[in-house]
């Protein structure tokens, strides 16, 4: 296979990857004949799998746009993924010009184009790094620059938990951070779970993803209600993304056909 001039010559592009396979289910263009083919796998298995990654990446517009008229001016969002129309500071500086912005993803191609989206942006960045290092995330030198930390932040971590397993210690992971925000911060959580899935839907699902560079690790509505500890969950609560304070009645009536939790938590004064 030919490697496109966008494609670091870092990355092995015979092996699929989570986040290209998440850009093929939103309809984008960056990924390659490996992940189109896991992903079609995991369609196959899930058939709800890309019309829930766009209800997801509605869940985060939303979010965003709430935390915005909240006050919030300050956003890390980690794991973010292959950009694509909606990223968090567009929706964020379009509400107020001076929100800051640090996007963190582990994906070398993710980080290449986030790069080139935020040319020109001072008040945004990109940072290479893995949300298993936290304290490397927090003490990251453009994290420094362009956050406050002394000041409320919003932590996004949206549908990527379910690619840190139980083995990495997610609730510590959460708690790092947790610890090194200001009163009045947001953890932003989504990721992907089995409540209501079949074992066959989900062991065909983790199949799939063993052929990536990130296996699953998919949680209850409990489990992924336990992660948001130190946190005031926002009502409805965790639930389904369609169903976290939808736009319309009829946008959230996808809910029973989802593959993403999720909700929002306020660390308390």
């Amino acid at each position: 296979m030919q490697r496109p001039d966008w494609a670091p010559d870092t990355i092995d592009i015979e092996r699929p990857s989570v986040a290209r396979m998440y850009d093929y289910y939103l309809g984008g263009s960056h990924n390659f004949a490996a992940d189109r083919a896991a992903a079609q796998a995991m369609v196959a298995a899930v058939p709800e799998a890309p019309l829930m990654a766009q209800a997801n990446r509605a869940f985060l517009r939303r979010a965003v746009h709430h935390l915005s008229e909240a006050g919030i001016r300050q956003f890390l969002d980690i794991g973010s993924g292959i950009p694509t129309v909606g990223n968090v500071h567009e929706i964020a500086q379009q509400l107020d010009p001076r929100s800051r912005v640090v996007y963190v993803d582990v994906d070398p191609v993710a980080v290449a184009h986030s790069r080139e989206i935020l040319a020109g942006n001072e008040q945004a960045a990109v940072v290479q790094e893995d949300l298993r290092h936290p304290e490397a995330i927090l003490a990251h030198p453009d994290v420094r620059k362009l956050l406050d930390l002394s000041q409320p932040v919003a932590v996004m971590v949206v549908a990527v938990l379910h690619f840190v397993s139980d083995d990495d210690r997610p609730a510590e992971l959460l708690g790092t951070l947790r610890d090194a925000l200001a009163p009045g911060s947001y953890l932003v959580l989504s990721q992907a779970s089995d409540d209501g899935r079949s074992e066959d839907e989900r062991a065909e699902a983790e199949r799939v993803y063993r052929r990536t560079d990130s296996p699953l690790s998919i949680r209850s509505r409990a489990e992924l209600t336990a992660l948001f500890d130190g946190f005031e969950l926002l009502d409805p609560g965790v639930v389904w993304v369609p169903e976290w304070r939808p736009d319309t009645p009829e946008s959230a009536e996808d809910a029973e056909r989802a593959v993403f939790m999720g909700g929002v938590g306020r660390l308390g004064d």
